[in-house]
């Protein structure tokens, strides 16, 4: 079938070079589930999204985006050949839900706007039409906006008493000596601006703090005057935090304290609106609800007015706990959600669809998820393929790979050494085949024979954040501890919610590593700094050249390499610097080489090939520690916006390795590992290990549990069934004596 090239019932890639694409050529059977799989780096998401994806998304563009295209031109194709019998892509990837305070979990599915017309069909009394029940618009509460906090400014972090303003008293952002902000001050009238502000009067410190919005002429000018600490209220605080730049943020986070709104207790609404009740709950009492049982809530609701919208919610419901996340509830805000909860979140809008012959293309569905969990996505993917949809999944989990029609496996290696077809056909084919995914499939970690023993013990007493149980465990020190359990049983509320605050303790989490669009690995490992230095001794010339924040940037789009077009209502669009050509840096910069490569050149090398270039001590210490944990195909230049929650995590700890003993929190370090790297990690883990620290990890990967030396397996189940320790030991113990839902799947991996 697949040898056919006329056969319209196949996805035909010719000569894909995305990349570190080799001229891929392949034909992907259409309704068919397909594994994109091979090692970390091998070009899995090159062909899938940078491809296969991105040339539906452009036709789709060219189709409807005639606006666009009048002032842009076409939309950039991938590098291919051809692409034939394309279908309309969805793509299904893990990018957080936005940061949007007023987005949650309900908003986002549609299920609140859903539970806002029941109640203004069945509440009683009534509040009025469905927009009177929304926090974003009628029924928002007054105090909080909507927010369901408010915040209050620690004066002190805001201005220095012992300073006047003229001498640079006030400490917010943007409120510099001379700028137009200060001068409103400065010149009110109000106060002299060369006393220290410890000496105003009762007044004047009123006046300069907190006096309401007043029309006056300042320095010759009609223009509103108001108090500092409301000025910067509405400025920073009465938005969302996560758009804002970093150095803003950090104000925010130091200056800035946010607590439940008094008025609605954290409901969002207007009283009047939550006196508003079905069956005695109002609105946001059923928003707060474990998903789960808002459906068996609404089981009871049965009013023939309102029989198609419960049903419709009650769907939507359903199919959030069959994609395991019954344990949350509507009021979630998006921003909170992980990858994995955002990627599943955005499935549920595809299950209920009448759409068939679309594309859905998935990146690793299972992160996140317990081996109890796998299974339930396994049916979900199973279900969108059987609707007569083309199901692409980019995954490494052989769980995953055995439920695939059709397997493309890329490598051999990473960056450079991968982007080239190594099988393509059956699972059966896979596992017999000598690939290095083929050789992992039936790969598995032993249980350890001797445990390293404890050095001492980390407490932790009475945990009670969201679904913990006031919770008593021991963290032993001085081994790897493993803590496990299905998703949403409460193991991140356990670790982060108690350790963080402990001295010696280092988060390296998924998180987005904060900071501007032209950070890379380079710039983030200090690795940047070695560089300039060797290639300004090379040449006889300033350092500061060789920085796209600095003297050497390119002008037209000050270092950055692209030129973005902001288009109001519309996404913004991206397009290559046409003066540097997307290489950041003035052409005279680029006349500059260190052994034969300019600064462009080396910032394109990946990580393993910068190991070998490199002989600057500096230099190899930070590339050394970037290749053992796994990031050897990234490329130096590379946006950090583009990195995976998986390769940002090992960045960090790529950063913070090397310093003193210290106990360790990573979290699932396994996402976006190929089997065989999954050795690697467990190598690099130990090294920490016996290098005197203590490391925590969090980790549904089989492999990491049984490598561990101590486990704690949380749950019986997610939500309000979870938030217990319910065993505590070696992994040993685990398989040989626990009967929780991961003893279940351990012992079945350790046979």
């Amino acid at each position: 079938m697949l040898a056919d090239p006329d056969r319209h019932d196949l996805i035909q890639v010719r000569g894909a070079r995305e990349n570190n694409l080799h001229d891929v050529s392949l034909d992907i059977p259409k309704r068919r589930l397909t594994v994109f799989t091979g090692v970390s780096g091998s070009g899995k998401s090159s062909l899938v999204f940078g491809t296969i994806a991105a040339e539906s998304q452009r036709l789709i563009n060219e189709t409807y985006s005639a606006f666009l295209q009048s002032f842009m031109g076409s939309p950039a194709r991938p590098d291919v050949d051809a692409l034939h019998h394309l279908s309309a892509a969805i793509v299904v990837d893990q990018e957080r839900m936005g940061a949007n305070a007023r987005s949650t979990l309900g908003t986002a599915t549609d299920a609140y706007t859903m539970l806002r017309i029941l109640f203004s069909r069945l509440g009683v009394p009534g509040a009025g039409s469905a927009l009177a029940y929304s926090f974003n618009a009628e029924g928002m509460c007054v105090r909080c906006e909507g927010l369901g906090r408010v915040s209050s400014i620690d004066v002190d972090q805001l201005v220095d008493r012992d300073k006047s303003i003229n001498q640079g008293a006030i400490m917010a952002p943007n409120f510099s000596v001379g700028g137009w902000y200060v001068r409103g001050f400065a010149d009110s009238g109000l106060f002299d601006p060369d006393v220290p502000l410890r000496e105003f009067t009762a007044g004047q410190w009123q006046d300069f703090l907190y006096k309401p919005a007043t029309k006056m002429r300042i320095a010759g000018v009609n223009t509103t005057y108001e108090g500092l600490v409301l000025k910067v209220q509405r400025m920073y605080l009465a938005k969302d935090r996560e758009p804002a730049q970093p150095h803003i943020r950090a104000f925010v986070d130091r200056a800035a304290t946010f607590t439940t709104c008094p008025e609605c207790a954290g409901a969002r609404l207007k009283p009047a609106v939550l006196e508003s009740r079905i069956a005695g709950r109002n609105i946001a009492e059923c928003a707060a609800m474990q998903v789960s049982d808002l459906a068996g809530f609404l089981a009871e609701v049965r009013s023939p007015a309102v029989a198609p919208v419960v049903a419709t919610l009650r769907h939507t419901l359903e199919s959030l706990v069959e994609i395991g996340l019954g344990y949350l509830s509507l009021d979630r805000e998006s921003a909170t959600l992980s990858g994995g909860e955002a990627q599943r979140v955005k499935m549920v809008r595809h299950l209920g669809s009448s759409l068939t012959d679309v594309t859905y293309v998935f990146d690793e569905p299972t992160v996140g998820l317990h081996p109890h969990d796998i299974q339930r996505m396994n049916g979900l993917l199973r279900r969108l393929c059987d609707k007569g949809n083309t199901v692409l999944v980019v995954e490494h989990k052989p769980e995953t790979i055995a439920i695939a029609d059709h397997v493309v496996d890329l490598g051999p290696g990473a960056g450079p050494a991968g982007g080239r077809i190594q099988y393509q056909g059956s699972v059966a084919g896979l596992r017999a085949s000598d690939t290095p995914t083929g050789r992992y499939l039936g790969h598995r970690v032993g249980v350890k024979a001797v445990c390293r023993e404890r050095t001492g013990e980390l407490p932790i007493r009475g945990a009670a954040t969201h679904n913990l149980r006031d919770v008593d465990v021991d963290i032993p020190l001085g081994v790897l501890t493993v803590v496990t359990g299905v998703a949403g049983s409460g193991k991140s509320s356990l670790i982060y919610g108690s350790l963080p605050r402990r001295d010696g303790v280092i988060v390296v989490d998924q998180s987005a590593i904060r900071g501007s669009r032209r950070s890379n690995p380079a710039t983030y490992s200090g690795l940047l700094d070695a560089v300039r230095t060797a290639f300004a001794k090379a040449n006889k010339v300033k350092a500061a050249l060789f920085s796209a924040n600095s003297e050497g940037a390119c002008r037209h789009c000050k270092g950055i390499g692209l030129v973005y077009l902001d288009l109001a209502m519309m996404a913004g669009v991206a397009t290559v610097c046409e003066e540097c050509e997307g290489r950041r840096f003035t052409a005279a910069v680029l006349e500059h080489r260190l052994r034969g490569r300019d600064i462009s050149e080396v910032l394109a090398m990946p990580v393993s090939e910068a190991q070998e270039f490199f002989t600057e001590k500096a230099a190899r210490t930070v590339l050394d520690r970037l290749a053992a944990v796994g990031l050897g195909y990234l490329t130096l230049g590379q946006p950090l916006t583009t990195l995976s929650g998986g390769e940002r995590q090992r960045l960090k700890l790529a950063v913070k390795m090397g310093g003193s003993p210290a106990t360790y929190l990573l979290d699932e370090p396994t996402s976006g590992l190929h089997l065989a790297d999954v050795d690697q990690l467990l190598e690099l883990l130990d090294r920490l290990v016996d290098a005197g620290n203590t490391v925590v990890v969090i980790e549904h990967h089989l492999a990491v549990m049984a490598h561990a030396d101590w486990l704690i397996d949380l749950g019986p189940g997610a939500g309000q069934d979870g938030g217990r320790v319910v065993f505590t030991g070696t992994p040993q113990e685990l398989a040989d004596k626990g009967d929780t839902l991961t003893a279940q799947h351990l012992r079945e991996y350790v046979r």
